[in-house]
């Protein structure tokens, strides 16, 4: 099964633009095959796996000559998981500074070390890209919308990483590997994180309260750590592209809470292979929180791949008045609410009304849903 992701043509676009290619997202989400795909087009490439040491070993003490000497007469050099290279980004400003007819193009799955390290060397010289777990309108583009939303429960349970949409009758085998294994390589390498049962029981009580409101000190309190080891580890899990945040919307009302946050997984199966639950919907306590985190992951991946720039929040006040999920862009204030069973009624908080009058408002259930993660 091959499905064409839809950073393919961009990435064709920018190539030999005189920049950087800088292609970021977790470990197994397809960057390496989205590459190989690309280099189908050409013959004259080098392919570097900074996951082996070899690789790494090549750029110790490195220098213009010795670069030019390894790169030889390719024209495109991919740096793949470039983040275990050490100062990484003063080499990778090295070359696109001093071998001009070269295209660099460096996956990184950790953004805290491979991005920390290549802002400032290579400002003005590179173009981002973030790849996701294949997303709903890469499903549909690949065997048609009524196919892909007839899989709606099943994507809810097990998600849209590659392996597991393509090993159909073996999803729960390979997210256990996801999450036992892939998942925390570059945590525990770049952090040296020495209690790694503390960030599996961080994971999972996340995972327990999704599509709720969390508490450092309480997350704290259940794994036994303190509230700002919690926030650092929480920091470096965001920073592999496992989890995300949201923040609070607050702009007039007095009782508006302000500093609060929720925390969502990128991907369904992996938060539910933490868990170990595997049960489909029918049988769920958590189907609405799962349909949350499907519908704010998905609006992430076509928001990021179409760049329909915006801000994201969910909006609660002190009395526990509460909105799903809102959308500010283009000085513009959408509010959602996510309804699982299309027959709940929902209805928006009148002092959100009275506050935010020019605020856009719809109910997103099973009915319309393709409507909103695949909206301009």
């Amino acid at each position: 099964m091959n499905i064409r992701r839809i950073l393919q043509t961009e990435l064709l676009k920018k190539l030999h633009k005189s920049k950087a290619i800088i292609l970021l997202g977790a470990r197994q989400v397809g960057k390496s095959f989205l590459l190989n795909e690309i280099c189908d087009n050409f013959d004259n490439y080098l392919w570097l796996n900074a996951d082996e040491e070899k690789t790494r070993i090549l750029f110790e003490d490195i220098s213009t000559a010795r670069l030019k000497t390894i790169i030889g007469q390719h024209k495109i050099i991919i740096i793949d998981e470039a983040q275990r290279i050490d100062n990484i980004g003063i080499k990778l400003k090295l070359i696109t500074d001093q071998i001009k007819d070269v295209q660099l193009i460096a996956t990184g799955s950790s953004s805290f070390d491979l991005a920390n390290k290549i802002n400032e060397p290579l400002t003005g010289r590179k173009v981002d890209f973030h790849l996701f777990p294949i997303s709903f309108e890469e499903m549909v583009n690949h065997h048609g919308m009524l196919d892909e939303m007839n899989l709606l429960e099943h994507r809810l349970v097990f998600g849209y990483y590659p392996d597991v949409v393509k090993e159909k009758g073996n999803e729960q085998e390979v997210l256990n590997s996801l999450s036992n294994s892939y998942l925390y390589k570059d945590v525990f390498i770049w952090n040296k994180i020495k209690k790694s049962d503390k960030i599996v029981k961080l994971l999972q009580a996340i995972a327990l309260q999704l599509g709720n409101q969390v508490s450092y000190n309480e997350l704290g309190q259940i794994v036994g750590l303190d509230s700002q080891t919690v926030e650092s580890y929480i920091n470096i899990l965001e920073q592999s592209f496992i989890i995300f945040r949201l923040s609070t919307f607050s702009r007039n009302l007095r009782n508006e809470l302000k500093s609060s946050r929720k925390i969502y997984f990128y991907d369904n199966g992996i938060r539910n292979a933490i868990i170990s639950n595997y049960s489909p919907t029918a049988l769920r306590n958590d189907v609405g929180a799962l349909w949350e985190n499907f519908l704010i992951s998905e609006r992430m991946k076509y928001t990021s791949y179409h760049k329909i720039y915006h801000n994201r929040f969910f909006w609660r006040t002190m009395a526990q008045q509460e909105i799903d999920y809102i959308e500010e862009r283009e000085g513009k204030i959408f509010a959602y609410e996510f309804k699982w069973n299309p027959r709940v009624k929902a209805k928006f908080p009148k002092s959100f009304i009275n506050t935010y009058p020019n605020a856009e408002t719809k109910v997103i259930s099973q009915n319309n849903y393709e409507e909103f993660v695949m909206m301009k």
